[in-house]
């Protein structure tokens, strides 16, 4: 069974420094795998993962879902662009009574993968100030 101290143990194995930020929610931070404010909850029967990847742009709203959908389709390993309010975010969720270490360094690995990969193909689509 998962719970909150199984689930820190994860992070410091994985080199991962963390905050808890309220009861079973952290961000995680790993410079060496390019992750910042990485958002983990423990809601059981998930574990949640998550990260604000952008703003929603004003203009070309269809051009970036087009976009994103077609990076869901072909080059998501684990997890999935999705809408938040007025943020494009990626998220994936894992079920906590099965979760091991391995599983979860597949999905923040695989979130790491695609912020970096995907960065200049939304970078054309950021609000610009």
């Amino acid at each position: 069974m998962l719970n909150k101290e199984k689930l820190e143990s994860f992070f410091v194995e994985l080199n991962l420094s963390y905050e808890e930020k309220k009861k079973n929610v952290w961000v995680v931070f790993g410079e060496d795998k390019g992750l910042e404010n990485v958002v983990i909850m423990l809601e059981d029967p998930i574990v949640i993962i998550r990260v604000k990847v952008m703003d929603m742009p004003k203009e070309n709203q269809c051009a970036l879902y087009e976009e994103i959908l077609r990076l869901n389709a072909t080059d998501m390993i684990h997890g999935a662009y999705a809408l938040e309010g007025s943020s494009v975010i990626l998220i994936n969720t894992l079920l906590a009574a099965t979760m091991d270490i391995e599983e979860l360094q597949a999905s923040i690995d695989a979130i790491g993968l695609a912020l970096a990969q995907h960065y200049e193909k939304l970078a054309g689509f950021r609000k610009k100030n």
